[in-house]
């Protein structure tokens, strides 16, 4: 009575699911009952939309005692009392898709050939040493090696990083930038901070097409984070053709280089902490050579005043 108060409230298909659950709560009624069951429902059933008729039919087709008109309004059918139920159709065994063949760029993402440290230190400082020429066929061919590319980054880690480097980037705030920036790509902060700060703008690129970053927003980037490089119209052109056509694995080919050469740092640093490199460390000593007098061995000089 309260819904039906308020305007445009349609209590209709609430008011025949309630019927049908009071009606089926009794295993049997009366004469009555079951005619104003079938006045009431009957009409509602023609008035509400599908979901609710199909959840109405569903309830009465297991119920036995639903009225025969009713039945046939909802267009079930009625088993005789010594009818076995008729078996139910056999489950088809689910379709198994057949095998997808690998495309050549994913067989080439799983390659297994991993890079040294000392080798992604050369891959990352060539890079960064590059003009912008070299570094574009650099991106190039490696997208044809068969070393190992990093792991694509979680798809809700990357969106949450996407729009913290956008905000970032919109107020020109290039430490958060890097900062979110090296957590999001699991790279130390000085990689980071090259990848940010180099005046090429090639390693932004290839971080973010690690990321996954559109090209809209990568110009977004492109033109905020830095205003003096994004105010060249050369610079963004040049740079968003690169990244239009930078794939996915060149990009993580590269990600993996960079943090791959901060294990050859931190190699270099502990090497004298190895256990071969100790022997290295030690001196020649110089041979000792014996007193040609030894001690006790003189004698003794007598002091003229003292008599010792």
């Amino acid at each position: 009575m309260t819904l039906s108060r308020r305007e445009g409230v349609d209590i209709r298909p609430t008011l025949l699911r309630v019927l049908t659950d009071l009606y089926v709560q009794a295993s049997a009624h009366s004469a009555d009952e079951e005619r104003q069951f079938v006045e009431l429902t009957s009409r509602l059933i023609d008035e509400v939309d599908d979901a609710t008729r199909a959840a109405v039919r569903a309830r009465l087709a297991i119920y036995p005692a639903t009225p025969a008109r009713i039945m046939d309004k909802l267009g079930l059918r009625r088993a005789g009392p010594d009818q076995p139920m008729p078996p139910a159709a056999p489950i088809a065994p689910p379709a198994v898709p057949p095998a997808r063949i690998p495309t050549e760029a994913e067989q080439r993402m799983a390659a297994s050939l991993a890079m040294r440290p000392n080798d992604a230190a050369e891959i990352s400082d060539m890079f960064f040493a590059a003009s912008a020429k070299e570094r574009a066929q650099i991106l190039h061919n490696l997208q044809e090696t068969p070393l190992k590319a990093a792991a694509r980054i979680p798809a809700a880690r990357a969106a949450r990083a996407i729009h913290i480097l956008e905000m970032a980037a919109f107020a020109e705030d290039l430490d958060n930038f890097t900062l979110e920036l090296g957590e999001a790509l699991i790279l130390p902060s000085r990689i980071a901070a090259d990848v940010v700060n180099d005046p090429g703008g090639e390693p932004l690129a290839c971080a973010m097409r690690a990321l996954d970053v559109s090209s809209a927003a990568f110009q977004r980037i492109l033109m905020f984070l830095n205003p003096e490089a994004g105010s060249s119209v050369n610079y963004v052109y040049r740079l968003s053709r690169l990244y239009d056509r930078l794939s996915e694995r060149s990009a993580l080919v590269m990600l993996a280089a960079w943090r791959g050469s901060t294990m050859a740092v931190a190699r270099n640093k502990y090497r004298s902490s190895l256990y071969d490199d100790e022997r290295h460390r030690v001196r020649a000593a110089s041979p000792q050579t014996r007193p040609a007098v030894q001690p006790g061995s003189a004698p003794a000089i007598r002091n003229q005043k003292s008599g010792s």
